[in-house]
């Protein structure tokens, strides 16, 4: 029991603290920089459009920085859209990386948007097969029946976790192979301030990190509710 609870609590911390971790890193280089000659979003464009991937549109949301590799768009949470920041222009370097991915068809990428079409389905039905595990068992009154069903919940669940593992190499490359070097070999930005870019692109791949720890926690809460 104590053990378990423990176990839990880390797996709670290593989700928490890379979260808080990332959100560190980009407020601290979000202050507003009048020697960038553009926003976020304006960098973005600019980028496409030397890459001739103009068909790519540029957009502001609310649902976190992303690229869409089905509507082809970069979106751009309002601070780095509008934003005149370090953590703007870095931020917007690391989504267009994920264009030029689609544009190759960078086979992680490819796997990564099939798995996640489906990801969102399979959880919400890993979730019902696990709650219905115990009604199921008193309906056909054989053990085996709820060992089976809670097994399959579990399989259906870990699925998201092999998305966010998916996910990993795709984030790493869009950073470190794609915006990196497209920073550098441009000079969009200071020398002083490529450490600190560095920073910032770590954090844009390992949001996926803290993502795949709560899956991890999801699977264990429900283990532990129905002492799996």
């Amino acid at each position: 029991m104590i053990v378990a609870v423990l176990a839990l609590i880390l797996l709670l911390a290593l989700a928490t603290l890379p979260q808080l971790w990332v959100r560190a890193v980009m407020s601290r280089h979000s202050g507003d920089r009048p020697d960038f000659p553009g926003t976020g979003g304006q960098f973005a464009r600019h980028l496409l459009d030397q890459m001739n991937l103009r068909e790519v549109r540029v957009e502001e949301t609310d649902i976190g920085d992303h690229y869409d590799p089905e509507a082809k768009v970069v979106r751009l949470t309002p601070n780095n859209f509008a934003g005149r920041s370090l953590t703007a222009v870095t931020v917007a370097a690391h989504e267009v990386g994920h264009a030029m991915q689609d544009a190759t068809n960078y086979p992680p990428l490819v796997a990564r948007t099939r798995l996640a079409k489906t990801g969102a389905v399979v959880e919400r039905v890993g979730a019902f097969v696990m709650v219905a595990a115990p009604i199921m068992a008193v309906v056909i009154k054989h053990p085996a029946g709820m060992l089976f069903q809670m097994a399959a919940g579990l399989a259906l669940l870990a699925y998201t976790v092999l998305i966010h593992v998916t996910t990993l190499p795709v984030e790493f490359d869009a950073s470190f192979k794609r915006a990196l070097p497209v920073l550098r070999a441009g000079q969009y930005i200071p020398e002083r301030d490529m450490p600190a870019a560095r920073g910032i692109l770590r954090a844009a791949a390992l949001t996926y990190v803290a993502g795949a720890l709560v899956s991890l926690i999801n699977i264990a809460r429900w283990m532990r509710v129905l002492r799996f």
